[in-house]
């Protein structure tokens, strides 16, 4: 299956959330089953480049997953990147359900030194 695009947009050196529900029909009717799955995301400098950060997603049952960039974290990425969120089930089974592109905004104020 390809994942859904989905563009992360970042202000450097700000804190910035995502929520995301997964359903398993396009009706929107079925929630996604999150209760063995283990749920992983990264952002890289490209697809299958260096690793620029782990997230640490959080899923609240049945089927929202919460990710989030520290403020510090937002600091140290470049302009652009790229990302993805994988899930991984208790079958050994992997679905990427959303990749995409890291833009990242250059901030103006700057804490005082």
């Amino acid at each position: 299956m390809i994942p859904g695009q989905y563009a992360l947009s970042v202000y450097k050196g700000d804190t910035t959330r995502w929520q995301f529900t997964l359903w398993a029909d396009g009706s929107m009717q079925t929630p996604t089953d999150l209760t063995t799955v283990t749920v992983a995301s990264q952002i890289r400098t490209r697809p299958g480049g260096t690793l620029l950060l782990s997230l640490a997603p959080v899923v609240t049952l049945p089927n929202i997953i919460a990710i989030a960039i520290a403020a510090s974290d937002s600091a140290t990425l470049p302009t652009t990147a790229s990302w993805d969120l994988q899930l991984t089930y208790s079958t050994g089974d992997v679905n990427t359900v959303l990749a995409g592109p890291v833009n990242t905004i250059t901030d103006v104020t700057r804490p005082a030194a």
